[in-house]
């Protein structure tokens, strides 16, 4: 890993991130995909220690496509979107992740699944397919139901081991789309 003229970090595959502070101290890290004086997509993550919770916003080149969120957990997310009728960045599956997450995932995973932009990257590939719709349900039914199942049955290892090994092989699957 590099950095650019600016000294934000760039990987091997030009994803450029920078971390800095908002006006209010908060600390915000940006992910583009591209440099940051350039046209890039993005996606702004800012964390609020205090209430131990982060927020992020994504935008496309042209930042007439930026979507808020909270928290994170990307894939889950985006299969939500698809139930929005049911579901809100609130709802008992997004806030059990969450803490799942927080509680029981590496920090390696965490950095992987974050720092690397796979997720971010996963749902983008996703997006672009006819079928995202079908592909959602999938994950949400082989892989966000059953973790969610096996976290409530204090199943930790077995959820554990079935996100990070599903995340892994979409990663196999759509990131070798771009």
């Amino acid at each position: 890993m590099g950095r650019d003229k600016y000294g934000n970090y760039v990987n091997e595959k030009g994803v450029t991130i920078k971390v800095d502070q908002d006006k209010n101290g908060k600390d915000h890290v940006s992910f583009y995909d591209g440099p940051v004086d350039g046209d890039h997509s993005a996606v702004h993550v800012n964390v609020d220690y205090d209430n131990e919770q982060w927020t992020s916003t994504t935008h496309g080149e042209n930042h007439s496509d930026t979507e808020k969120g909270s928290g994170g957990c990307y894939l889950t997310s985006a299969c939500m979107k698809k139930y929005a009728e049911q579901f809100d960045d609130n709802c008992y599956e997004l806030n059990l992740l969450r803490w799942f997450r927080d509680k029981f995932v590496s920090k390696e995973d965490i950095e992987h699944y974050y720092y690397y932009c796979v997720a971010p990257n996963i749902v983008s590939q996703i997006d672009k397919l006819n079928n995202s719709n079908e592909i959602y349900k999938r994950i949400y039914e082989n892989v966000i139901c059953v973790c969610v199942k096996a976290i409530e049955d204090k199943k930790y290892d077995v959820a554990y081991n079935i996100y990070k090994q599903n995340v892994l092989d979409l990663e196999k699957m759509y990131i070798s789309l771009a």
